[in-house]
């Protein structure tokens, strides 16, 4: 990978190491949403930037490539930070668990009163990372990249939604909200960017399309 890209896994294992070693108290705080992806005509720059090619052989691939749900604080692990950041008046037990709150999923619209019914998503799926080039990322990368918090790529949504929409891209897939495709896309760009992963030809349309109308 690039010098540029070998820093930003540093600063990100830094931080996650200054947050283990300061707690509980100063776990990411609540913000009810993912992070803000960037404008639609940044988007549009970016995407011109990205690597087109014909996407890659899922051979090899595993999710346990990608450890996630690594501890981020305290008891809190990734998957328990999104709930709480993306949830309204979450409550959570002492092992971190959430025990009541609510969670709009914004792919559907629909809101759930248990977190079992909550997935988070990987907005770029990591198995259409490794297709896209994060097959030779090492585990630390990967790791890094399946629990970013400070890029939009993990967001809570429905748990059927997120199924449907397993590792495809935008080409197959987008959210069944209309209201949410140009935030989808432009996320999914940002993300892409960001790890210098390539784009298909049809995902590389599919996004053209969708941000034309941002």
């Amino acid at each position: 990978m690039s010098g540029v890209y070998a820093r930003r896994i540093a600063v990100l294992a830094a931080s996650a190491a200054l947050a283990a070693t300061t707690g509980l108290l100063t776990a990411p705080s609540a913000q009810a949403a993912m992070p803000t992806p960037i404008a639609a005509s940044t988007a549009r720059t970016y995407l011109s930037q990205l690597t087109v090619k014909a996407e890659g052989s899922s051979s090899g691939y595993s999710r346990d490539k990608f450890p996630h749900w690594i501890t981020q604080s305290g008891a809190c692990n990734t998957r328990e930070v999104v709930l709480k950041r993306d949830g309204t008046n979450v409550t959570q037990n002492s092992s971190c668990a959430a025990t009541s709150g609510s969670w709009y999923s914004p792919y559907d619209g629909a809101t759930w009163t248990a977190a079992s019914d909550v997935d988070i998503d990987h907005m770029v799926p990591l198995a259409e990372a490794w297709r896209s080039g994060a097959s030779s990322w090492t585990t630390t990368q990967r790791q890094a990249y399946a629990n970013d918090l400070t890029r939009p790529q993990l967001i809570a949504v429905t748990d059927n939604v997120n199924q449907s929409k397993g590792d495809k891209d935008p080409a197959s897939w987008m959210p069944p909200r209309a209201a949410y495709k140009c935030t989808y896309v432009r996320a999914w760009v940002h993300v892409k960017h960001y790890y210098n992963l390539s784009v298909d030809p049809a995902e590389k349309s599919a996004l053209q399309s969708a941000l034309s109308g941002c």
